[in-house]
């Protein structure tokens, strides 16, 4: 007797199988998704945390941090010093979280940065729910991961720098934006204008580089009626501005006595603050445009844009190891699902992170210089990309093979077109492009040279495992050859991630780079690690310092005036004081003004000052030169004066 063979797929059957594979994420959790996105979070969490007792702090927004936690007045307005008297030239939101750190903690560094270590984790965790419900789990762990090992996010979620905030927000702001196609309720979209506003008190007009990406993507994969469509788009965005300007609205309003001066500023006016000295300025020739103070080398850098600025040799390794893959996956995405119906899920997710990638990527281009930790905001969308992408062409991939394992059982009509061409290939050439393109961005520094052939081998072990694929491969053969490939394009950027570990590696405190690149490392004497700016750990030149004016004060308000924030932010960081800071960040600020310095001197108020060379003369620093007498450096432990000159303004009694 003959056995009957059990009965086989159809080319329908077969054709929706695939489809369906395609279509979207699958509903059941597999085994492996719950301990493999643990411990990638674990790794994050390390990685981020990694010597956080010794945090190199931003030395200007380390100090507002602990004049933030000590006081109300310099909580809510970012005020620099206790007393609030000026403010940081930045809105205040970012270091809301920090401050309040220090303010439970105490002024230790680990507590100014475990915010952001916090913030890091979270995105990751939230990048991964968001891909997840978008291209599967497979995607996510993918996208995670790649986020996680990403050089500039692991360098800058250790220091006190916005952008760790403003990442984290816009990522929930895009998963919002997500929900609302995917449930039709409006509230989800009100929720992403909400996040976006919220992301703006974190670096201002930033943040909105996403709205026509959002209210794109909106319009065209929403479903309803286009006018409906619209008008949701004009209510999101609405709200949206309403809380983007909520504080600035707030410190128009309230009294400029009750209020520091606006940093940044030549009019104390917080759209000058926003729109001038934070916007404007970036893509202007005049940098005093709308109010704004101008910039200077400490406020402005000049490098790091033109077309080319993602792949220099200094941006490049922190950030594009995944741009090729990023750019195909988005390409491909929207070409290979056009036939989709205009609300499909799968090509709007594509539309979202490729444009997230592009605008940013534009703008960045086109402004007069960029910091390296700048473009830390793009890394979910190249995240997203590269996770989303991989899964798109394994899909393909696997439909090609499932399509030749079952033709075995049908008749195939001769001259049949083979369904999805030549899409199957994309899989391994991406893997190849991708590991090639880390020997491209490696090459210039050789840095992790060592590391070089273990990609070249992994991803020939990975091309060469699928590309050889047959019927009788068993499917654990194929996974380890995906797992070779995802392996082989994560392994360099590993490497340069886990070199900034090393101090020597993680870039300056001002700006964050991971490796040997940037002015911080080619700077360093012999290459020696720059020493960290923490909380509570004055230098004994500081110590002195504060131990004269202390035991000289009798009730002054302020310990002392300083030239410019640099002069402040040592004193600052060491011991919660007020300290009228003249002329702000950039020391051009006209604030005090020269009468007001005077009438506090007058009015017993203030007695010392302490002047620099490093800093432009200002109206402010002229009069103390005329009226104070200078002090003799070893009064207050110093052999010699340096850049720094102190004086006494008290007036004779």
């Amino acid at each position: 007797m003959t056995a009957i063979p059990a009965a086989q797929p159809t080319g329908a059957h077969r054709g929706r199988r695939a489809a369906n594979r395609r279509s979207g994420p699958p509903e059941d959790a597999p085994r492996w998704e719950r301990p493999a996105l643990a411990a990638v979070l674990v790794l994050a969490t390390v990685l981020y945390s990694w010597g956080i007792g010794h945090a190199a702090l931003h030395p200007f927004y380390g100090a507002a941090i602990r004049s933030m936690s000590e006081s109300w007045r310099a909580f809510f307005f970012g005020g620099l010093d206790a007393s609030g008297s000026i403010s940081i030239d930045k809105l205040p939101g970012a270091f809301w979280p920090d401050a309040v750190s220090v303010w439970i903690f105490g002024p230790h560094t680990w507590a100014a940065a475990l915010p952001q270590v916090v913030e890091g984790v979270l995105t990751v965790w939230l990048l991964h729910r968001i891909v997840r419900a978008w291209a599967g789990p497979f995607a996510a762990l993918i996208a995670a991961l790649t986020l996680t090992l990403t050089p500039v996010t692991v360098v800058l979620n250790r220091a006190t720098i916005p952008d760790t905030a403003l990442t984290l927000l816009l990522v929930a702001a895009a998963g919002a934006l997500q929900k609302a196609l995917r449930t039709e309720r409006l509230l989800p979209l009100l929720t992403c204008g909400i996040w976006v506003g919220l992301a703006f008190q974190t670096k201002m007009l930033q943040a909105w580089l996403v709205l026509p990406v959002f209210a794109l993507v909106y319009q065209l994969a929403a479903p309803g009626a286009p006018l409906k469509r619209a008008l949701r788009v004009l209510l999101s965005g609405a709200v949206a501005l309403a809380v983007s300007c909520s504080w600035v609205l707030i410190a128009w309003v309230t009294p400029a006595a009750d209020r520091p001066y606006l940093d940044g500023t030549t009019d104390n006016d917080p759209f000058a603050l926003v729109f001038g000295y934070n916007g404007l300025s970036r893509f202007s020739s005049d940098s005093t445009a709308f109010g704004a103070v101008a910039g200077t080398a400490a406020s402005r850098t000049t490098g790091n844009t033109g077309w080319d600025m993602l792949i220099n040799h200094t941006i490049g390794p922190q950030i594009a190891w995944f741009l090729p893959l990023a750019v195909l996956a988005a390409v491909l995405g929207v070409v290979w699902r056009a036939g989709q119906p205009r609300t499909d899920p799968q090509r709007a997710g594509f539309v979202l992170w490729g444009g997230w990638l592009a605008v940013h990527a534009l703008v960045f281009s086109s402004s007069n210089g960029n910091h390296a930790y700048y473009t830390a905001v793009i890394a979910p969308a190249l995240a997203a990309l590269a996770g989303g992408g991989l899964a798109l062409f394994r899909s393909e991939y696997e439909a090609k093979h499932e399509s030749a394992q079952e033709a075995k059982y049908q008749s195939v009509q001769v001259g049949e077109p083979e369904a999805g061409g030549r899409r199957h290939m994309v899989l391994t050439a991406a893997i190849v492009l991708t590991a090639a393109w880390a020997l491209v961005l490696d090459w210039p520094t050789r840095f992790v040279s060592w590391l070089l052939p273990v990609a070249v081998m992994l991803a020939l072990c990975a091309a060469v495992g699928l590309w050889t694929r047959g019927p009788r491969t068993s499917p654990r053969m194929v996974h380890a050859a995906l797992a070779a490939g995802i392996a082989a394009t994560l392994v360099v950027p590993a490497g340069w991630a886990l070199s900034s570990l090393n101090p020597l590696y993680a870039g300056a405190s001002t700006s964050p780079t991971a490796g040997p690149v940037g002015n911080a490392y080619h700077g360093g004497a012999h290459h020696h690690a720059p020493r960290g700016v923490g909380l509570d750990q004055p230098s004994a030149r500081d110590t002195a310092l504060l131990d004269y004016l202390t035991t000289h004060r009798h009730g002054e308000k302020y310990l002392l005036a300083t030239q410019a924030a640099y002069t402040a932010e040592p004193l600052l960081r060491a011991k919660s004081e007020p300290v009228l800071v003249m002329g702000g960040f950039t020391g051009s600020t006209p604030f005090p003004t020269a009468q007001q310095l005077g009438s506090l001197v007058t009015a017993h108020q203030l007695r010392y000052a302490l002047l620099t060379t490093q800093r432009p003369t200002t109206p402010a620093t002229t009069w103390v030169k005329a009226h104070c007498t200078r002090i003799r450096p070893t009064a207050y432990g110093r052999r010699t004066g340096g850049s720094f000159t102190l004086y006494d303004c008290s007036p004779q009694r």
